[in-house]
């Protein structure tokens, strides 16, 4: 993908030109299948190719890895796709999208009510962060609800607005109502975008890969969500100091990282 975009502008453009013929389960075979799997830890698809995706993660459930799937919008094969994973990112558009639910909140539970496989949902909204709801255990809840979309409302009154660096605030582990959905046993948290100074702003073009990139590094690295959302953040706005959507990506040896990545000396597996 090549990205066009004079810095005077607030807009871009994207050129996009994907391989042809498109890959079709056949052109997989078993045992190249099971070559590039081999030793894998996360299993990240965009549902694209979707017969040939589906192929994949169905393997991939077979062999007990965990399988990512980043939504962006609907597709033709996301929902089997959908069944299979364990995790989710989405763009902001997709909850309500995919569920109907009123509210980016209540369609987060209604995400985890129809996927019982899925650990956790995290919603994309640009310069305006990040929302995430993990599965709780139930057990461990108390017996009383609490509604979703008052949550999360909280949650965005104890945002720091004085800061620039990305932050996270997180519920304690509820039950979540969104009325007329259902209840759902989780944690809430809201991240937000580090603010970039508009003289250090170049170009967004993939940040919101970056950001996805991040949050498969993290949970590979077994990184607590408190730590994740804001490093996916940092990473996303990192690239956005660099024309083109790879220019910009940061090694983990970047001192801006450091911060986030201090909780391995601790005894968090690594990649």
């Amino acid at each position: 993908m090549a990205s066009i975009r004079p810095f005077w502008w607030k807009s871009r453009t994207c050129i996009h030109t994907p391989g042809y013929p498109p890959m079709i389960p056949d052109d997989l075979s078993n045992s190249n299948l099971l070559t590039a799997i081999n030793g894998a830890r996360l299993v990240h698809l965009d549902g694209r190719l979707h017969e040939t995706a589906l192929l994949v993660a169905q393997e991939a459930n077979c062999r007990g890895i965990p399988v990512l799937i980043d939504a962006e919008r609907k597709m033709e094969g996301l929902d089997d796709l959908l069944s299979l994973s364990s995790y989710v990112v989405c763009s902001a558009k997709f909850p309500q999208a995919w569920t109907e639910a009123p509210s980016v909140p209540s369609a987060l539970v209604s995400l985890l009510l129809r996927l019982p496989n899925v650990k956790f949902v995290v919603v994309t909204l640009g310069e305006e962060g990040c929302v995430m709801l993990e599965r709780g255990v139930t057990e461990k809840v108390q017996s009383e609800e609490t509604d979703v979309d008052d949550l999360i409302e909280i949650l965005k009154l104890k945002r720091d607005g004085n800061g620039n660096s990305p932050t996270c605030i997180s519920s304690g582990v509820a039950k979540l109502r969104a009325d007329g959905i259902g209840v759902v046993s989780g944690r809430l948290f809201v991240g937000t975008a580090e603010k970039i100074p508009p003289g250090e702003l170049v170009d967004t073009t993939g940040a919101g890969d970056a950001f996805i990139g991040a949050i498969l590094y993290a949970v590979c690295a077994n990184m607590p969500p408190e730590k994740m959302l804001p490093f996916a953040a940092q990473v996303a706005a990192i690239k956005c100091r660099a024309l083109g959507a790879r220019t910009g990506l940061p090694y983990l040896t970047d001192t801006r990282l450091e911060s986030f990545l201090d909780f391995r000396a601790q005894g968090a597996a690594t990649v």
